[in-house]
């Protein structure tokens, strides 16, 4: 029902830190864990793709700190910036209740009584929650609205609270 892309965003690359190649890395949540020395990535940069792979990897301040083979200066880590480093989608592992962001947009949400509210345009990550962006509204990804998600049907089932969806109700 859904497409399914061959390979998913994992992360992208921010900007060099330090001087001997570096490069800050704001990698996905379910990607995160992927990042170890000597994992490999396809890099989408400038129209142009190519594999890659990382010596190296640390955490500072929340956020991963990669060295990738053959990036040796601050010149070259700073040309990286905007990269976006992809991988195939069955590296991903899921746990229960976890989707990826491609497998939520175009599902159908309706409510429990059945009513249509349209589809997911696409998926915000906020501190609070994700939010399923619907017709233009934000819907929190908390089990208290969202009641079940069936790819198979393509359905997200929800319980709003009165005015989350519907405009003109308080």
């Amino acid at each position: 029902m859904n497409r399914k892309p061959e390979r998913i965003p994992l992360a992208r690359l921010a900007g060099a830190f330090g001087v001997h190649g570096e490069i800050k890395c704001d990698p996905s949540h379910a990607g995160r864990t992927l990042f170890v020395p000597g994992a490999r990535f396809s890099m989408e940069h400038e129209n142009e793709v190519r594999d890659v792979v990382v010596t190296g990897v640390r955490e500072h301040k929340g956020r991963l700190l990669v060295r990738l083979e053959g990036v040796e200066s601050v010149e070259a880590a700073q040309a990286l910036n905007g990269a976006e480093l992809t991988v195939e989608r069955e590296r991903i592992e899921l746990g229960p209740d976890e989707y990826l962001d491609d497998d939520l947009v175009g599902l159908e949400l309706r409510g429990i009584d059945g009513r249509i509210y349209g589809k997911v345009e696409r998926v915000e990550h906020w501190p609070s929650s994700d939010m399923l962006v619907v017709a233009g509204r934000m819907v929190p990804m908390v089990r208290a609205i969202v009641r079940s998600i069936d790819l198979g049907t393509g359905i997200v089932t929800v319980d709003p609270p009165i005015g989350l969806l519907d405009g003109d109700e308080a």
